[in-house]
């Protein structure tokens, strides 16, 4: 049993999945949420005895829930050697950022919850989580307030199919920091950022605040390309 994978199995072995129809779609979105949260690092192998035993369900579920996870670029099946975490690269994050340039200004600007002050506030918690981990020097826990922060910004489109993407996008996100590293001169900057675009909202400038999500994101998306280019 490799180390890295130990947490998460341990968080996985706490997970109900019930056993239905849906036994396998429910595995993969547990194991998809240990990588959203950090647990399951690129380039991990994933032994199946073990995940089965910790998620109590059969081979055959696993391998589907796995094979799904393969679909959406999670996970990679490697022959002769078994499932690994992916490691993406620039055509990947490239992609990514793609996506997300295209998906989280509007639902900033054109989302239905947009004005909603319950929604708006989930914007506001994230930004908190993250300024408290910044303060104990916490650069991971920084990375998750990040990722809790761009769920709720599609969250604000009121739409389960774009959160259910999302998921998929922030899990791909988590593997591509990880490439980066847990650094504070890459996260401590978007702080500032995440504040400004709650900010906006809060004020009801979905415009504004689009807009400079925008830049944000292609920002983002340069120095991750400057990062790994130069690695």
């Amino acid at each position: 049993m490799t180390d890295p994978a130990r947490s998460a199995l341990d968080a996985l072995a706490r997970v109900q999945v019930a056993q239905t129809s849906s036994t396998a779609e429910r595995v993969a979105d547990a194991v998809r949420e240990q990588v959203v949260e950090g647990l399951l690092l690129p380039g991990v192998r994933l032994p199946e005895q073990a995940f089965c035993e910790a998620l109590a369900v059969s081979r055959n579920t696993l391998r589907e829930a796995f094979s799904e996870l393969i679909s959406e670029r999670i996970l990679v099946r490697e022959q002769h050697r078994g499932v690994f975490v992916s490691t993406p690269g620039l055509t990947d994050v490239r992609d990514v950022y793609r996506a997300r340039r295209l998906v989280e200004p509007a639902a900033v600007r054109h989302g239905v919850h947009a004005g909603d002050p319950s929604a708006v506030k989930a914007l506001a918690v994230a930004v908190d989580e993250g300024h408290a981990a910044a303060a104990q020097q916490d650069w991971t826990g920084v990375a998750d307030a990040n990722q809790h922060f761009h769920r709720a910004v599609v969250a604000l489109a009121g739409s389960d199919r774009l959160d259910t993407q999302m998921a998929l996008l922030l899990a791909e996100m988590r593997l591509i920091f990880h490439r980066v590293g847990v650094r504070e001169d890459f996260h401590a900057p978007y702080l500032e950022r995440n504040t400004t675009v709650t900010r906006l909202v809060e004020q009801g400038r979905l415009d504004d605040a689009a807009t400079e999500l925008d830049a944000y994101l292609a920002d983002a998306e340069a120095r991750i390309v400057a990062a790994l280019d130069g690695a």
